[in-house]
C-alpha cells in the first residue's frame, strides 16, 4: 500500500518532507515496547511529541485536511477518541480557519459522563453532519473503531477515518471492514524508515 505522502515526498513537497522529518526526530522511539493494543514491537511511534510540538502541529493539520480534501472526502467536522485524535482536531481546525473554511472539531470520550449532559462526544454537535473520525497512530484500528461508534451514537454521519502514521498491522483493513468507511493514512512505516 502507498502511503498520501509518498508522492508529496517524491516531489519533495514542503510541509510533507519537514513533518516526515520532525516525525522521525521526534517521534520515532526505537527499542522493544509494548503497545496500548497489547501487541509488541521494536520501534513505537509517539505521535503526542508531534502533534503537540510548535512547528510540527500546524504541519500535521496541513498535511492531514489536504490528503482529505485530495481523496475527495467532503465533511465539516474532525475528531476522534481522546487523547490521540485531540491535537489533530485542533491542526486540522486551524488549517482549516487559515484557509477560510469553517471546519469543527470533536473529542470521543471513552464512554458517556455519567454526570452533567452525559455526553460521550463533546464539542460542535456531530449529529446529522458529515465528519471524519482521526487517529494518531493505529495497530489494531481498536480506537478508531470506537470513536466511530460513539460518533455514530451521537448522531454524526462517519464519511472515513483518517490516520497520521500506518503500522501496516492490519488496521486501515480491520477499519474499512467493521466501519464500512475508507480509512486513509498520511504516512507509512516504510515513509519513516520502520519496514
Amino acid at each position: 500500500m502507498t502511503s498520501y505522502a509518498s508522492a508529496l515526498l517524491e516531489q519533495h513537497d514542503d510541509a510533507a518532507t519537514r513533518l516526515r522529518d520532525l516525525i522521525d526526530s521526534h517521534a520515532v522511539v526505537r527499542g522493544r515496547v509494548t503497545l496500548s493494543s497489547g501487541k509488541e514491537a521494536d520501534y513505537y511511534v509517539d505521535l503526542r511529541r508531534v502533534t503537540l510540538h510548535h512547528e510540527a502541529a500546524p504541519l500535521v493539520g496541513q498535511v492531514m485536511l489536504r490528503m482529505l480534501q485530495d481523496a475527495g472526502i467532503s465533511f465539516a467536522a474532525v475528531g476522534g477518541l481522546t487523547m490521540g485524535a485531540d491535537p489533530v482536531g485542533t491542526a486540522m481546525l486551524h488549517a482549516a480557519a487559515a484557509q477560510g473554511k469553517p471546519l469543527d472539531a470533536f473529542v470521543v470520550r471513552k464512554a458517556a459522563k455519567s454526570y452533567g449532559m452525559g455526553r460521550q462526544v463533546e464539542g460542535p454537535s456531530v449529529a446529522g453532519r458529515p465528519v471524519v473520525v482521526l487517529e494518531d497512530t493505529s495497530t489494531t484500528g481498536g480506537s478508531a473503531l470506537q470513536a466511530v461508534e460513539g460518533v455514530r451514537a451521537a448522531g454524526g454521519d462517519v464519511q472515513a477515518v483518517a490516520v497520521i502514521v500506518d503500522r501496516d498491522t492490519g488496521a486501515k483493513e480491520r477499519i474499512e471492514a467493521e466501519a464500512g468507511v475508507p480509512c486513509f493514512y498520511a504516512y507509512s512505516k516504510t515513509d519513516l524508515g520502520l519496514a
